[in-house]
């Protein structure tokens, strides 16, 4: 990075999309101390202008030269972009922060959740790595909730079912939606049957194990930010018509008894959780309610009625925030706090 204590150039790969556009919203209501926006996105965009700041930054395409004297780079333009991009801002200096699938499994790679694992950021040398992979949107939200869990309880087993809207699919997604809720025809590739009015539990491939893409995700993600392999994850993803906001059901089986109050307590102090928990005022998470936060929201705490060491819960966080852009901004903001 250059001239550490006097500036910082941030770079976004994909700032035309909806997760791109949302990380700069993202810099500027949290302040990031950026002292330059360097706004990249494809030949369709190159030229236009994107506001930050009550200024205005004209978009380019990616290049060798565009990533010169770039500290930060947060991508967001999907895996084939990423692959050929990350590793030029690499070496040009730049610490890439890395919203797609490209490298979330690579063994050197950290997958960084700051709540959860921050320390991973950084190599043995102190500095952080030249590529930090963003995790998928929906891993994001659960290891929030589940590293305070693992911690005093310990885990041995989580099913989860996700209800995930339209726009973990991006501007495509959405549009979809629009357009059929219009009476428009629309394509079904982007979400494989008709979205609206209705509920899809196909997200992403099926791989040769009848799971999803998207499940195998939060399978292997889970384990690698949580740092253990014997965990086991049983998903099911689901497509849901809502605009935003990723919800999921979670049933934790732990290692030790507990009781539902301390739960509660536990995960009204840890970091990034509100807690939203009064069934008979019927308050609870739900997609509206998470729009335009950067927190995960928990509710619907109760024992499982059959296995007295699982605890069930309903959680929600927004996708295009915490489960993308946020995550990826909060990331850097550990970074720059080391540089101080």
């Amino acid at each position: 990075m250059s001239n550490p204590e006097t500036r910082c150039r941030v770079a976004v790969l994909g700032a035309t999309g909806l997760v791109g556009r949302t990380m700069i919203q993202v810099l500027e209501e949290r302040n990031f101390p950026l002292t330059d926006l360097v706004p990249l996105a494809s030949s369709r965009s190159s030229g236009q202008s994107i506001r930050f700041r009550d200024q205005d930054y004209i978009i380019s395409e990616p290049s060798p030269e565009a990533f010169r004297d770039v500290d930060i780079a947060l991508f967001s333009a999907g895996a084939t972009a990423s692959r050929e991009w990350a590793p030029v801002a690499a070496a040009a200096g730049a610490v890439v922060i890395d919203n797609s699938s490209a490298f979330r499994m690579e063994p050197d790679v950290p997958l960084v959740v700051p709540e959860v694992n921050p320390e991973a950021i950084f190599s043995l040398d102190g500095r952080p790595e030249k590529i930090i992979a963003n995790p998928n949107c929906s891993t994001i939200q659960m290891v929030v909730v589940l590293k305070p869990l693992h911690d005093r309880y310990g885990l041995r087993r989580v099913v989860v079912s996700t209800y995930q809207s339209v726009t973990g699919k991006g501007k495509a997604g959405r549009d979809a939606l629009e357009s059929e809720l219009a009476g428009e025809a629309q394509e079904s590739f982007t979400h494989f049957h008709q979205i609206a009015f209705n509920a899809v539990p196909q997200i992403d491939m099926f791989t040769d194990n009848g799971y999803t893409k998207e499940e195998m995700k939060m399978v292997n993600e889970t384990r690698k930010i949580m740092a253990d392999d014997s965990l086991s994850v049983s998903p099911t993803t689901v497509r849901i018509p809502v605009y935003g906001g990723h919800g999921e059901s979670l049933n934790i089986e732990l290692e030790r008894e507990f009781r539902i109050d301390e739960v509660r307590a536990l995960l009204e102090c840890a970091p990034g959780i509100v807690m939203q928990d009064n069934p008979a005022e019927s308050i609870y998470p739900m997609p509206l309610t998470s729009y335009e936060r950067d927190e995960v929201f928990v509710g619907r705490l109760r024992r499982d009625y059959w296995h007295p060491q699982t605890l069930n819960m309903w959680i929600v966080a927004d996708n295009l925030r915490k489960g993308a852009a946020t995550n990826a901004v909060q990331i850097a903001e550990v970074i720059m706090a080391k540089r101080k």
